[in-house]
């Protein structure tokens, strides 16, 4: 089976594809790094909407998914950006902890494992 990396980094790559599953790598806001957690959420969901289409596949193939946020107090305003993203009927399985994140200004880090 062929791997084909999309992104390519020193330390990473932002996906894997291995056969029909699409591995992401956790993923931060780039553009709204030290705003709330619900724009954080909504910046992280759309630049996953980009590597997954990047790969040829979509969120409506969503196998599993990690969430971690800096402060688990505040699940319910990332969820209310999840819900409204997410596509009814087919929710992935997903976990969310609390965690200390690799930088201050990012409250929520996202990965997740896809289908083609």
């Amino acid at each position: 089976m062929s791997i084909q990396r999309i992104g390519v980094g020193a330390r990473m790559s932002k996906a894997v594809v291995h056969g029909d599953t699409v591995y992401l790598a956790g993923q931060v806001a780039a553009n709204a790094a030290g705003k709330s957690v619900g724009e954080q959420t909504a910046d992280i969901l759309g630049i996953i909407d980009g590597i997954l289409a990047e790969a040829g596949t979509d969120k409506s193939k969503l196998l599993m998914v990690n969430i971690w946020l800096s402060d688990i107090s505040t699940f319910a305003e990332m969820n209310a950006v999840w819900d409204k993203w997410v596509v009814a009927g087919q929710t992935p399985g997903r976990a969310t902890v609390e965690a200390k994140l690799a930088a201050p200004q990012y409250t929520v880090e996202i990965a997740v494992i896809a289908a083609k």
